[in-house]
């Protein structure tokens, strides 16, 4: 069965770094695109970034853009969110999520939560 599992999440302070990771496992890693997707009470869910299966595509929402990337090993079947630059408004629980293009999403991890605080 298709499971997606995230770690990485945790509190750092604002300007600091993450970097989440998703294990998947049950299918074929490299052929669907990827996804984080994120959770805040006040925001609700927000797509953050994806990558294409072979990794030479990819989409950043603007909020993030310079700060974050998204990368994938295909050999390890992992997802990869690196987070840089950290500010207060990217706490939320971050998804890993598969699906299609564009924004189609059938499977979804259990989550990871990112707090930045001071």
């Amino acid at each position: 069965q298709v499971q997606l599992v995230e770690s990485g999440g945790g509190l750092v302070q604002p300007g600091g770094s993450l970097r989440l990771s998703c294990a998947a496992s049950g299918f074929t890693f490299s052929s669907y695109w990827m996804y984080w997707v994120r959770q805040t009470p006040g925001k609700g869910l927000e797509w953050v970034s994806a990558i294409h299966g072979d990794g030479n595509k990819t989409y950043y929402t603007d909020s993030v853009k310079g700060r974050f990337t998204i990368s994938r090993d295909n050999a390890k079947n992992t997802l990869y969110l690196h987070m840089n630059s950290l500010k207060s408004e990217d706490t939320a629980v971050y998804y890993c999520a598969r699906g299609g293009w564009p924004f189609f999403v059938d499977y979804w991890g259990q989550g990871t939560q990112v707090t930045v605080s001071s």
